[in-house]
């Protein structure tokens, strides 16, 4: 059990604050801290999966613990009992809790009661509480005392990946720390050293390629080289990785776009044959050609970027891109890319995926063969050529003169709001000869203006409306119709045979 092999990512975990990588901020901020003994009661670390927040807990626990000062220290020895205890996670004073498997009440008061107690052997009582998004409402609200409030012996330290999740109840009783991801060129440095520590061959392209698949996560990509290294023996090389992340180079991945951007959907469907019976995962490929339609458009001309140095493709890839860029609009890639992230999703749905990567490739063809934008505004915008006719036609006017006339004139020209005004509301005293007198029940001022300028476009004259001040008791057009509806003898026997029978909407 002794010739047990350690992973990498536990055998080069972080130790100390000064091994901590890629996480500049938190390490001044805590270290200024434990210096000038501004130590918290209660800590939260929150980021993605990986990036340090177990082994940033575990190095805070020893710096508070460490023996090698009678005092907390930012530069913990590593080597006392404290420490080393610590770090294998066996000090009796310093406990770590996994609230996915501790999550109900009766769990957390155990914690509380024994935080009661001094400590052991240590310093402090270090409470390092993991995934606490986990724990139910229940223990949540069985924490907020003692966490406001705590002995003064005892330090928590919450970490989790779902800080939304965390009421605010808890997070205004820590101080927050977020942790970053780790960027490319520091994991890079990172994996290098450990290569070197290992006495591995690590290419530099390798290299690139573990750091940029492990997202900003130190433990994602420790995991990958130590699958890499399984894999080739401790040659490890561009081929290998991509061989076992199942994606392609990015050489491929510029040479496919060009293909795409081409036109010609018979060859850019066999390269993507080609390349799917290669063994590419196609997940990767689109997240590829995402990447690849990033930089594409970062790199236009038109946007003066200057991202070309930036960028992770060669120089000859990038004068690859830059020689794309000179036949295809910006409009075309903005295009490309919304294509790209709604195919995302359908990928992830789709039974057959290949199948589903075939349309794409379809779509993507016909929107670079689109026209622009603009080009299609300037087309609609142009206007008809003028046909000269010997006979200059009049425009036809309508004739109204009557208020049942103008309500079917409004309905029929589809002026909604005009008619159910005009018919629900108005008192109609005088209809002729271009005049209207009435009276408004709810004083729309804007009404008659609208209704003045509709009769003067449809009836080619201007129209008289003249607004009474005071009610006169005549029926609106809709109330008129009502009335005769109801005198009706045919619907008045229908109203009598039914109880409590009304007529709630006229066909006028």
């Amino acid at each position: 059990m002794e010739n047990n092999y350690t992973v990498l990512a536990r055998k080069y975990r972080s130790q100390d604050f000064e091994s901590l990588i890629g996480q500049d901020v938190l390490v001044k901020t805590l270290t200024t801290a434990i210096n000038t003994g501004r130590i918290a009661h209660a800590y939260i670390f929150t980021g993605i999966r990986g990036t340090g927040k177990t082994s940033t807990a575990r190095i805070l626990a020893k710096a508070l613990n460490c023996l090698s000062s009678d005092h907390a220290t930012s530069k913990p020895c590593c080597k006392c009992e404290n420490c080393r205890a610590i770090a294998a996670g066996q000090h009796i004073d310093v406990m770590e809790i996994d609230a996915a498997s501790h999550t109900g009440v009766d769990n957390m008061r155990e914690i509380l009661d024994a935080a009661l107690y001094r400590p052991t052997n240590a310093r402090y009582k270090v409470y390092i509480i993991d995934e606490v998004h986990m724990l139910s409402t229940s223990a949540f609200n069985a924490l907020l005392k003692t966490l406001e409030e705590p002995p003064a012996h005892v330090i928590f330290i919450l970490a989790t990946t779902e800080i939304r999740k965390v009421p605010v109840t808890i997070l205004s009783r820590c101080q927050r720390f977020d942790l970053a991801r780790v960027p490319v060129e520091t994991l890079k440095k990172h994996f290098a050293w450990i290569a070197e520590q290992e006495q591995i061959e690590l290419s530099d392209s390798a290299n690139e390629l573990l750091a940029r698949a492990a997202d900003g996560s130190v433990r994602d990509g420790l995991s990958l080289l130590d699958q890499a290294i399984a894999q080739t023996g401790g040659h490890v090389d561009e081929g290998a990785v991509l061989d076992m992340l199942k994606r392609t180079d990015r050489g491929t991945v510029v040479k496919f776009m060009k293909t795409v951007l081409s036109g010609d959907v018979n060859e850019a469907l066999n390269k993507l044959d080609e390349i799917y019976n290669n063994g590419a995962d196609l997940t990767m490929l689109l997240n590829d050609m995402m990447e690849w339609t990033h930089w594409a458009t970062r790199m236009y001309p038109s946007l003066r970027l200057q991202a070309a140095t930036s960028s992770p493709y060669t120089a000859d890839q990038r004068e690859t891109i830059r020689q794309i860029n000179e036949n295809i609009s910006l409009n075309t890639l903005s295009r490309i890319w919304q294509v790209m992230v709604s195919a995302v999703s359908e990928l992830q749905a789709s039974s057959n995926q290949k199948q589903c990567f075939d349309m794409l490739i379809v779509r993507l063809m016909h929107i670079a063969d689109m026209p622009p934008v603009s080009e299609l505004l300037k087309q609609t915008s142009q206007p008809e050529p003028v046909v000269q006719k010997s006979v200059v036609e009049k425009p036809k006017f309508m004739e109204i003169n009557t208020q049942q006339e103008l309500a079917d004139a409004l309905q029929s020209s589809r002026e909604l709001l005009l008619y159910s005004y005009y018919g629900s509301n108005l008192e109609i005293t005088e209809f002729e000869n271009g005049k209207i007198k009435y009276y408004d029940r709810k004083g729309d001022k804007d009404f008659s203006q609208k209704l003045s300028l509709w009769l003067k476009d449809k009836t080619g004259k201007n129209w008289t409306l003249e607004i009474l001040n005071e009610p006169t008791n005549e029926q609106t057009m809709s109330e008129h119709t009502m009335s005769e509806i109801e005198a009706d003898p045919m619907v008045a026997s229908a109203m009598d045979l039914f109880a409590d029978a009304e007529i709630v909407k006229t066909s006028k």
